[in-house]
């Protein structure tokens, strides 16, 4: 079985690219799923978030309040940095079993995993091959603009948490660019899976 990874910062079409290659037949697993899947009420994930950033964090439910946390850890690296050396390990373990059950399911097949943070945590190094996703820059901020709903500083923020996007595309083995919209990216997805395809025969 080929393993992939794709990447790519916030708001740069990802979701659409990962998408296609279902489409297309590749097994995708979104990492933005599985962080909300280990931080469940109940988990050990959410319990060693309430030990470090307090019961304030959690919803009425006794979910975690993404939005309250959010706002915490966007202005405070240390913080961020203390969220992601609780959730990442977690994480990682339940996207070993989930390519251990794909590849025991099809050997052949192609199973793509979707991480913003896929090259800051070295979790790359696990993959067969690397597909970074990116689009102008102009184009993320009015992107990260319109689906959050948020003002243009508080997206260039956002932006600036996390690395570069010419610098992650220096990691990839292929590039996926969004700017020109769905058509273009529908067209550079395709090929890649054909490229895919022969790999993992």
């Amino acid at each position: 079985m080929l393993k992939i990874g794709l990447t790519g910062s916030i708001a740069v079409g990802k979701s659409f690219v990962c998408s296609i290659f279902r489409e297309l037949g590749c097994y995708v697993l979104d990492a933005d799923i599985t962080a909300r899947e280990v931080v469940l009420p109940g988990t050990k994930g959410l319990n060693e978030i309430v030990k470090y950033f307090g019961p304030e964090i959690l919803a009425a439910t006794g979910e975690l309040d993404r939005s309250k946390l959010g706002k915490l850890v966007f202005v405070d690296e240390k913080k961020r940095t203390l969220l992601n050396s609780i959730v990442h390990p977690l994480v990682i373990v339940a996207q070993n079993e989930w390519l251990g059950s794909i590849e025991s399911a099809d050997p052949g097949g192609v199973a793509i995993i979707d991480a913003a943070l896929m090259i800051e945590s070295g979790g790359y190094k696990r993959f067969d091959k690397l597909i970074v996703v990116y689009c102008d820059p102009e184009i993320q901020l009015e992107r990260l603009m319109a689906r959050q709903s948020i003002t243009e500083a508080e997206a260039t923020q956002r932006i600036a948490t996390q690395m570069p996007q010419k610098e992650k595309k220096r990691y990839a083995d292929f590039l996926i660019d969004t700017s020109n919209g769905f058509d273009d990216t529908r067209r550079q997805t395709i090929e890649i899976y054909k490229q895919l395809r022969l790999l993992a025969s």
